[in-house]
């Protein structure tokens, strides 16, 4: 299954997180941008540091599974490596900026190579263009074309890339999981009335797990759109003061990782391939 320089012990099953760490843990850009400075989230359980990507990467790991986390900078998942390996899990981290095809290319190869082919794989990358313009400068007509450019890089081109990647060795082994993290924008567009034209391509991300579920679900292979349909609890969100007033609005990103490998451990005969979760306290999108 791995190469002669696997770091794979004993040839574990490998889930692959796209996108293992958040822009709004401690450290984040967004964590940064909203509060000026990085916080401080050592009285945190461990489970939410690292936004919903950290804690499905966990719950892979503690089931027993070798967790490739990818991440555009390596240090930023030097971390969340180590809470794992300090759980008993094993873990690798590899670079991969989802705007590159060829680095792309070359993360696969590395995981192929040092760890094996993936068994899962949890597509998890998110973007938040455009949320630091000024509100007159945020109708479409203002944004750059760099922003939709990175938009549909992360949302549309890259899960495709990554699904090259990736389904092939599912389809020859006859099992798979390829899971999609999105939002709500992917449901029913926008509530607000400006400064979401950057999100419509999420449509497309849900989109691609219809057809690959009418491609692939023959060949053995799940694939899921899961809708995040809310605020994810990390270091950066439980600050921001309407969180802190309204504290059941955020949403336990441990509950949404065990969402996850429930969907990768259905049985065959009942697969779900579209999943909603919503916080209790606010009215499901459509």
């Amino acid at each position: 299954m791995s190469g002669n320089n696997s770091l794979n012990p004993d040839d574990k099953q490998v889930a692959v997180v796209v996108g293992a760490t958040s822009k709004w843990q401690s450290d984040g850009r967004n964590t940064k941008l909203a509060h000026g400075k990085v916080v401080d989230d050592s009285d945190l359980p461990i489970g939410v540091r690292w936004g919903v990507g950290g804690a499905i990467a966990q719950k892979f790991a503690q089931e027993g599974y070798f967790v490739v986390l990818t991440t555009r900078v390596a240090t930023n998942a030097s971390a969340l490596a180590e809470a794992i390996r300090q759980q008993g899990g094993a873990c690798m981290v590899v670079e991969l900026d989802l705007i590159s095809e060829q680095s792309i290319s070359a993360a696969f190869a590395r995981i192929r190579s040092e760890a094996g082919d993936p068994h899962v794989l949890v597509y998890n990358a998110g973007y938040l263009e455009g949320r630091d313009l000024p509100p007159e400068k945020e109708l479409l007509e203002h944004l750059p074309v760099e922003m939709f450019d990175t938009a549909q890089h992360i949302a549309s081109r890259g899960p495709f890339l990554v699904a090259k990647e990736v389904l092939p060795s599912m389809r020859k082994k006859g099992a798979g999981s390829f899971f999609f993290s999105n939002n709500s924008k992917s449901l029913r567009g926008v509530k607000r009335k400006t400064g979401e034209s950057l999100y419509y391509p999420r449509v497309m991300m849900r989109t691609l797990a219809q057809v690959l579920t009418e491609e692939y679900s023959e060949h053995g292979v799940h694939v899921a759109n899961v809708v995040i349909d809310g605020t994810i609890d990390s270091p950066g969100t439980r600050m921001l003061p309407k969180l802190r007033q309204q504290p059941e609005l955020v949403m336990n990103p441990v509950k949404i990782a065990e969402a996850f490998y429930y969907l990768h451990t259905q049985d065959r005969s009942c697969w779900t391939h579209e999943l909603q979760l919503t916080p209790f306290l606010v009215k499901p999108s459509h």
